[in-house]
């Protein structure tokens, strides 16, 4: 079994800066991949930035690159999403997503690779 608590959302100006959290607490299971997804309203869910738990390649999608970074510390279980230069288009509802399975690099971004979420914090920026 795989829980994932995540924290760290809020509101800031354009600019700004915040860091999220996901806890991971795992039971019987190895967790191979991570990744954080978000969600404006009316809009589908994207994928915002990936890894894998044992180290190697990060992915992050063209519109945060240069801005967001993912990482992972391991003694404390908890993967991070540090966000920079904030802007208002990074304004939505931001999910933590975690697979035991083996991941092909061309679906780190596909919702359905993941099979643990989190409850999901959310980000405003104005």
């Amino acid at each position: 079994h795989v829980q994932l608590v995540e924290s760290g959302g809020g509101s800031v100006q354009a600019g700004g800066s915040l860091r999220l959290s996901c806890s991971l607490s795992e039971y019987d299971v190895t967790i191979n991949c991570m990744g954080w997804f978000r969600q404006a309203p009316g809009k589908e869910r994207e994928g915002v930035a990936a890894t894998y738990t044992g180290g190697g390649r990060t992915y992050y999608a063209d519109s945060v690159k240069g801005r967001f970074t993912i990482s992972r510390d391991n003694a404390k279980n908890t993967l991070y999403l540090q966000m920079n230069s904030l802007k208002p288009v990074d304004t939505a509802m931001y999910y933590c997503a975690a697979t035991e399975r083996t991941v092909l690099s061309a679906l780190v971004f596909d919702e359905t690779t993941y099979n643990y979420w989190g409850q999901g914090t959310q980000v405003t920026v104005s």
